[in-house]
């Protein structure tokens, strides 16, 4: 490596650090405020807390009813992902494998329909639910994210099936399986680095949203987690300390299963441009 080599390298690791602390910054500021208290928030928002202190954070988590907005939070992130993989994985798998040309019109439908913005679709869609009596309850928004989540999971899928080859499936039909049973005993372990992916993607899309909940959970029994840090917003001001703290606490389940699956993320990724 010459002399201009090394200097370009240096370069590139030296814009790629600033790239990394223009995107943490945000982060770090969160978790320096929210050891402040709200007037030393607006005195120094930028400054470095003096003293140490979890007052906001035990605040912030009787305060939201943490424990009722984990547990909604949880129980709808879960489930809707869960139906997200499972319906993505089989209709991807239904386009690759039968050539219909219903399935050709249906998947350029669902490719067509991740151009559509939420925000076109939200007003006729709370309205229609609303006549319905369907709105206030977890059921209706997890269906409603089964609607918004489907169409990417299944051209990422529909993709990496594409690589799969059919002479494993072949053979065990030749032996009996079903084709049900082949997707799940052959197919679906296959698909496990772009499921993984997924996986992560649709948890952090739906742990964090804030607009869909808003419009169609209504009572305070159904509040997800980012509707529970609307507590600290009254008419005129805004508590910013404890909802610092309640913004970390938010986040740190998300950031830990990140964190653990990393990996598998850029694997899936990268198999899945692939193929």
């Amino acid at each position: 490596m010459n002399a201009n080599q090394r200097i370009l390298s240096r370069l590139k690791t030296g814009f790629l650090y600033v790239l990394l602390l223009a995107f943490l910054t945000p982060f770090l500021l969160i978790i320096m405020n929210s050891f402040k208290t709200t007037q030393q928030f607006f005195e120094s928002p930028l400054s470095l807390p003096t003293t140490i202190n979890f007052r906001n954070y035990s605040s912030a988590f009787d305060n939201m009813d943490f424990l009722q907005g984990f547990m909604n939070s949880l129980i709808i992130t879960a489930i809707s992902v869960f139906i997200i993989i499972i319906f993505s994985a089989m209709t991807g798998y239904l386009f690759v494998r039968y050539k219909w040309k219903l399935n050709s019109m249906l998947f350029f439908l669902m490719l067509a329909s991740m151009a559509l913005p939420f925000q076109v679709l939200m007003i006729p869609l709370v309205m229609l639910y609303g006549n319905m009596g369907l709105l206030n309850t977890k059921l209706t928004l997890m269906f409603m994210y089964l609607g918004f989540g489907v169409p990417f999971g299944v051209f990422t899928f529909h993709g990496f099936i594409k690589g799969i080859p059919y002479e494993l499936e072949e053979s065990a039909f030749i032996e009996g399986s079903s084709t049900l049973r082949t997707f799940f005993s052959v197919v679906l372990p296959l698909l496990k680095p772009v499921f993984v992916t997924l996986l992560v993607l649709d948890v952090l899309w739906i742990w964090n949203d804030y607009l869909l909940p808003s419009l169609v959970l209504l009572s305070p029994d159904q509040k997800t987690l980012p509707l529970s840090t609307y507590t600290f917003f009254s008419s005129y001001s805004v508590d910013y300390a404890p909802l610092m703290a309640g913004l970390i606490m938010t986040i740190i389940p998300v950031l830990i299963i990140y964190l653990f699956l990393q990996k598998q993320i850029i694997k899936g990724i990268t198999e899945g441009a692939l193929k």
